[in-house]
């Protein structure tokens, strides 16, 4: 093993029944060294980072720091090897100072006439020791619920720091952060690697690990496909350690779309998330978005839908410009989305199923503003019917089914509206394989029927899978547009992944 090595696993193994979350994983990482790790959903870099953590026990293999062999039963048996790991959801307590949070658990005491209590200048001093090592101009006095997010970020790794560990997992560090104040945070990584801290750095944002890491690993299915230093990690070779051959669905069969513009988005800004976007959605067609986490897919439907304000740009349905885009108007207009997080923007968990696909056609339902019981089961039982929605009954409350039933009930709920035009972001998140074919399908049947689709998803075979013509955003500009018939996966994702900040 090298004098270097901070940390290295052999034959790192963990299944979850006869799920192999991770096969034999063998990985070291050098003192000073910054190592992406990069992978599809469901690749197994979570389980690996969880496993280092010490939040879940391996079924088998070692860890060793420093070349000696550790236990990691729990979270501080990792913290006492030097492993420290910041997760992409914050765990900051907003009412409390910086300091007090950097030193959250283990805040020194005082002893005052008997009493014990926390040592309010000790805690001060030490937060800005941390602070300090960092370079971070950041008052340990001050509240956290006053900080920008950038510096709640900041705070947070701050809180890992405190423990001066020889190892850093950041997962997803950048996630909560638009793309201009991504900087601050790399400059911040690459700071702590001088200082000798090995970084594990996990991102879906892939076109920002060429400035901030020393090498790359990729997973696949459970498995380290291979480790190359970033100098050689190029867009394409990326994908392959990715992709490898596995995928083979095959691309949407082909169908005359028609030239009827349904909706079209003309030089559409938002103030550094949307730049110019401009582009038509044609009836009966289904359109792709590509692109990785903090492009803009997600803004972008958003912003057409009414959700958020836009600062300038042309939206027009069935040819009529919307000047004030509203949820209540786009509606009206034919226009409906199904949200990223169905359980919380999607449908009622409470409410019935019944309920939940009426929710939206009230009207159809209701004389004089009082429901139809009649009416509302009638139509409710209709779509469940048709969309094969496996529930006990119409008055089984939303919660209790699965997430690929859910993800019915939200589309079921538009099409009982009638829209013409139907925004889909990530329909398929957390759904099984049976549930997510079940989602192409009824895309491509609802294309066929004649009502256009925008699909929004993370996985770019998905993209494939469904549509008919793909646009590929980078940090809020449309990178490329093309014919799913000639797209790939390497082409899609080189493409997402390209670095345009010379162009904002």
């Amino acid at each position: 093993m090298s004098v270097a090595t901070i940390l290295k696993t052999e034959a790192l193994s963990k299944s979850y029944g006869s799920t192999r979350a991770l096969d034999g994983v063998d990985f070291e990482i050098a003192a000073g060294e910054v190592r992406a790790l990069v992978g599809k959903n469901g690749a197994g870099k979570s389980t690996f980072v969880k496993i280092l953590s010490g939040a879940t026990r391996a079924d088998r293999g070692t860890i060793r720091i420093d070349g000696g062999l550790v236990s990691l039963r729990k979270p501080s048996d990792a913290f006492a090897s030097g492993i420290a790991t910041v997760y992409q959801e914050m765990s900051l307590i907003l009412g409390l100072s910086v300091a007090e949070n950097i030193l959250l658990g283990h805040w020194p005491v005082r002893r005052w006439l008997g009493v014990r209590s926390i040592d309010m200048r000790q805690t001060i001093a030490t937060a800005r020791e941390s602070l300090d090592l960092m370079e971070l101009d950041i008052n340990p006095r001050a509240v956290v619920r006053n900080l920008s997010l950038p510096q709640r970020q900041m705070v947070e790794i701050a809180k890992a720091v405190a423990t001066k560990p020889k190892v850093l997992i950041l997962d997803e560090p950048t996630s909560a952060l638009p793309a201009h104040e991504v900087d601050e945070l790399l400059s911040l990584v690459r700071r702590l690697a001088a200082k000798g801290v090995a970084v594990i750095y996990v991102s879906h944002r892939l076109q920002e690990l060429p400035r901030v890491a020393d090498s790359l690993t990729a997973f696949r299915d459970g498995r380290l496909i291979g480790t190359l230093p970033m100098a050689e990690a190029s867009p394409e070779r990326i994908a392959h350690m990715m992709i490898g051959v596995e995928w083979a669905k095959g691309k949407a069969s082909s169908h005359e779309v028609s030239q009827t513009v349904r909706l079209s988005v003309e030089h559409l800004e938002q103030g550094r998330r949307l730049h110019d976007l401009s582009f038509e959605l044609h009836s009966g067609e289904v359109l792709g978005i590509a692109g990785l986490l903090g492009s803009g897919r997600t803004e972008l439907l958003r912003a057409i839908m009414g959700l958020d304000p836009f600062d300038s740009g042309t939206i027009k349905v069935d040819g009529v410009q919307v000047r004030r885009p509203s949820p209540t108007l786009m509606k009206r207009l034919g226009v409906g989305m199904t949200p990223e997080d169905r359980k919380s923007e999607g449908i009622v968990q409470m409410m019935s199923v019944g309920k939940n696909l009426t929710l939206s056609c009230l009207e159809k339902v209701s004389w004089k503003n009082v429901i139809s019981l009649r009416r509302e089961r009638a139509l409710g039982g209709k779509m469940m019917k048709s969309l094969s929605i496996k529930t006990p009954s119409l008055d089984t409350e939303a919660k209790s089914l699965s997430g690929g039933n859910q993800q019915k009930l939200v589309i079921g709920k538009w099409l009982n509206s009638e829209v013409r035009v139907l925004l889909m972001d990530e329909p398929t998140r957390g759904i099984d394989i049976l549930a997510k074919n079940q989602v192409y399908e009824l895309v491509r049947n609802l294309a066929a029927e004649g009502i256009s689709v925008i699909f929004i998803s993370s996985e770019i075979d998905e993209v494939l899978e469904v549509s008919d013509r793909i646009l590929v955003l980078n940090a809020g500009r449309i990178a490329a547009e093309m014919p799913t018939a000639d797209a790939t996966i390497e082409k899609l994702l080189a493409i997402s992944m390209n670095d345009t900040r010379s162009q904002t």
